[in-house]
């Protein structure tokens, strides 16, 4: 028989059989498609040596006038300015106490202090930071006490503890993103109380990096499910902490969902940077300026701040989960709605809350637990007007739902939808592998994320025996192409201001994606393990048995920094459908010169028997980088009957 070329069809698809996708891919890692072939993903290499507390799920870069590039970095416990691959701390305050109204006693033998504040209002892993106060007599000193704390206990609404701890470095921080104090142990010396002029400065509380889910009879929105049923749906109070965050000129404007929402002013903020402030305590913010949101957005067509699922202008502090508010144009001070500027609001009627906003060039796309809506600019006297565009949609979570030009892409319950002018379903081919392998407790982690040089959207989300995200799936709108793998990302964004994507890790660091092959996540860098398999092929018609006797590889190591690159390519064979393979053959294709053409291993010689074959190609060394071509295999008759 002559040569057989091994040209398959771009994409994975596991919604078949490995036998029926004969002629297509059935399973990969670390892969992506280009113009049709296989090739492994780029690497990542960590921004900066500076790590933060707590998991990103917010990222968000911006320029300032003077041109200092910025970088909005939410968790689960702080919000991070990023300037030069430093962190800045400009988590909001939520109370500042008078002076005296805190106390500390000591334990001799113990680094635990319990303080005293009459209504702190703290919960365990919040923040606080004291000032003002004594030394208490021994190794408790003012050094010791003047600092920022991680609460450790809540015995009471006026009693908490923390331990005592030398002066934070950053070798506190784990990779976990959790304090690791350096305990300092009372003697009998601290004996007394920080003295009458101790102030304590508490963060906004900390939020949940898992999310915790009510079960049964009334958990979530009523009549949701039947009687009994369990309820994917986050208890009131417990649900996971994302940001939402946009910047107003070269100011930002954040918000924790369903908490505050606050104003960061880079004219005032110079190393070390001033914390946000609500913004309804700003000078000038009138007195209807709303105080809880699910979401911050700047329309960028027009100059309005819009806030969603916020609280209404008659009615400050009281949540509205389907409330549209926008300010003033051009003034994120005025919310009240006058004839005389172009402040007002909006309502949806459809659906219990207001899942997430997406702004595209034309409109913004309002995304309701049951609804989608398309809300754009009119201009006077109404300003905005929405509509509907699709019921009885779904969307797995908050960051879910991404925007590429004038497409919305998003995952759903187990499905994949586009928004180009109307909701469509995307037709995917490894839906099932997603769905069927997918911790639904933890959907609120889902991720979305646009790698527009590749054309790509990925969604990282936790597979099901993870409560964090481990997975991502990706869709080339390109090549109309699906493919997936592992990675452990908690969000990401695409180059812009950076010339690489940019993404949150779980171990604390963020990284630049797409850049060199390695995992910049060790150090040395180390080999990413990067491989595809494609579906069974019949030998010949598939119902005789034939000989694989050699392998003409094609493939370029193109961008390689290794000085010999090398791919293993692996053949097996089977003889039935659903038997294991019998034969397999793997063998190292080298590269070994590049000029004046790239020449590699020319043939591999091999001795299969089967009736169909598998192709898989792989690599795991360092400085590798790799394209499929079209490989050829020889195949010769066999006479076993």
């Amino acid at each position: 028989m002559p040569l057989t070329k091994l040209q398959l069809r771009p994409g994975v698809n596991r919604e078949t059989t490995s036998y029926t996708n004969e002629g297509g891919w059935y399973d990969g890692d670390k892969i992506r498609f280009r113009f049709g072939t296989p090739e492994k993903i780029g690497g990542w290499q960590k921004l900066s040596e500076a790590s933060f507390l707590g998991t990103s799920r917010a990222l968000h870069a911006f320029v300032a006038l003077n041109g200092d590039r910025f970088l909005g970095n939410g968790t689960n416990l702080k919000y991070y300015i990023e300037e030069g691959g430093g962190y800045n701390d400009i988590t909001p305050l939520r109370l500042t106490t008078s002076a005296g109204d805190v106390t500390f006693a000591a334990t001799n033998g113990s680094s635990t202090i319990t303080v005293t504040d009459t209504n702190h209002g703290a919960n365990a892993n919040d923040f606080v930071t004291f000032s003002g106060a004594a030394s208490l007599g021994g190794t408790i000193t003012a050094v010791v006490l003047n600092q920022e704390y991680q609460i450790a206990t809540v015995t009471s609404t006026s009693v908490f503890t923390v331990v005592a701890r030398a002066v934070a470095t950053l070798n506190d921080i784990t990779v976990d993103g959790q304090y690791t104090p350096t305990p300092v142990v009372a003697n009998a010396s601290d004996t007394g109380n920080g003295g009458a002029s101790v102030v304590g400065n508490y963060q906004v509380q900390t939020g949940l990096d898992t999310t915790v889910s009510g079960t049964g009879w009334g958990a979530g929105a009523y009549s949701r499910g039947t009687w009994g049923s369990g309820s994917s749906l986050t208890a009131v109070g417990d649900i996971l902490r994302i940001w939402t965050h946009d910047n107003f000129g070269e100011d930002l404007i954040l918000n924790v969902r369903d908490g505050g929402i606050y104003y960061w002013d880079k004219s005032t903020s110079s190393a070390p940077f001033e914390r946000a402030v609500a913004l309804s305590d700003l000078a000038g913010a009138d007195s209807a300026t709303p105080t809880i949101a699910k979401q911050v957005l700047i329309s960028d067509r027009d100059s309005h701040v819009l806030v969603f699922g916020c609280d209404a202008q008659d009615n400050i502090g009281v949540q509205d989960p389907l409330l549209i508010r926008f300010s003033d144009q051009g003034n994120p001070l005025i919310w009240s709605s006058q004839a005389t500027n172009t402040a007002g609001d909006l309502r949806i009627g459809t659906g219990s809350e207001i899942i997430t906003a997406v702004e595209t060039r034309q409109q913004i796309i309002v995304f309701t637990d049951r609804s989608l809506h398309a809300m754009q600019y009119l201009g006077p006297p109404f300003t905005f007007g929405i509509s509907m565009l699709a019921e009885n949609i779904t969307i797995a979570s908050p960051l879910s739902a991404i925007a590429v030009d004038d497409m919305v892409f998003w995952m759903g319950d187990e499905e994949f939808y586009v928004y180009s002018g109307q909701v469509q379903k995307l037709p995917c081919s490894v839906r099932s592998y997603v769905f069927n392998d997918f911790n639904y407790s933890q959907t609120e982690k889902v991720a979305a994320g646009v790698n527009s040089s590749f054309s790509e959207i990925w969604w990282f989300y936790p597979s099901a025996t993870s409560e964090s995200i481990d997975r991502y799936v990706i869709y080339n709108y390109q090549e109309k192409a699906w493919y997936y793998g592992t990675l452990t990302r908690s969000v990401w964004i695409d180059r812009g201001i950076a010339p690489y994507p940019i993404a949150a890790a779980l171990d604390g660091y963020l990284y630049y994606q797409e850049i060199g092959s390695d995992d910049g996540s060790n150090n040395p860098p180390s080999g990413i393990a990067a491989y595809i398999e494609s579906s069974q092929m019949s030998i010949g018609a598939g119902d005789g048995f034939a000989f694989l006797t050699r392998l003409i590889p094609d493939v370029t190591f193109e961008g390689s920094s290794s000085p010999s690159p090398a791919v293993l390519m692996t053949l097996e064979t089977r003889n039935f459908p659903g038997a294991a393979y019998t034969g397999t053959k793997s063998s190292t294709v080298t590269r070994s010169a590049t000029v004046p053409v790239e020449q590699f291993t020319e043939q591999v010689f091999v001795r299969l028997r089967g009736r169909s074959f598998a192709f898989t190609i792989n690599s795991s060394d360092t400085g590798v980088e790799w394209r499929l071509g079209t490989p050829r295999v020889d195949i010769r008759q066999d006479g076993r009957r």
